[in-house]
């Protein structure tokens, strides 16, 4: 949790000092839900423009605290700061991958992939791996994560729903480990 206080407090410190500290109150208090919901606001708010690898973190943790579906519109509205990084949130694209790919056939039999933050250096994706329900709509939550080749065709690595964090920050190693 040391990590995820670091980033909150790196997210807050985007915002005025008053602001900052209400979402420093929200992490203290265990409101992280809301607390999010300020950061996004305040970015907004205040036309903070901010790189791709920080709307790829702000969307990280907006998963792991259940208001991805909520905050990705809003997430994707932030202004671009124009900086050069290798992480990209490709949430908004629409594309689903509708059956399992090669590595993991088992565990991913029967969920829709849905390619979520790409690296732009080698390409690996990020995926989240959701259920279909009976009326249509993708489940809620995540069942797996996954890290896929640049043709998002074979899986690199899995991971449990409940190991988001897990997974941006391999992708995030891995990437840095790309020449």
């Amino acid at each position: 949790m040391t990590d995820d206080a670091a980033i909150w407090n790196r997210l807050a410190a985007l915002l005025p000092e008053a602001e900052a500290q209400e979402v420093k109150g929200c992490w203290d208090i265990g409101e992280q839900e809301a607390g999010l919901g300020l950061i996004v606001s305040g970015i907004l708010g205040h036309q903070v423009s901010i790189s791709d690898a920080v709307r790829a973190q702000i969307s990280v943790l907006a998963e792991t605290w259940g208001e991805r579906d909520t905050l990705t519109p809003r997430i994707l509205q932030c202004r671009d700061d124009g900086t050069l990084g290798h992480l990209k949130l490709i949430e908004g694209d629409a594309s689903t991958i509708p059956e399992a790919i090669g590595g993991a056939e088992q565990d991913l039999a029967g969920l829709v992939l849905v390619p979520w933050i790409a690296c732009t250096r080698c390409g690996q994706v990020l995926m989240r791996a959701h259920a279909r329900e009976s009326r249509g709509d993708l489940s809620y939550l995540s069942r797996h994560y996954i890290i896929t080749t640049p043709n998002r065709a074979t899986v690199l690595r899995l991971f449990p729903a409940d190991s988001v964090g897990v997974a941006f920050a391999a992708l995030q190693r891995a990437c840095s480990d790309s020449p």
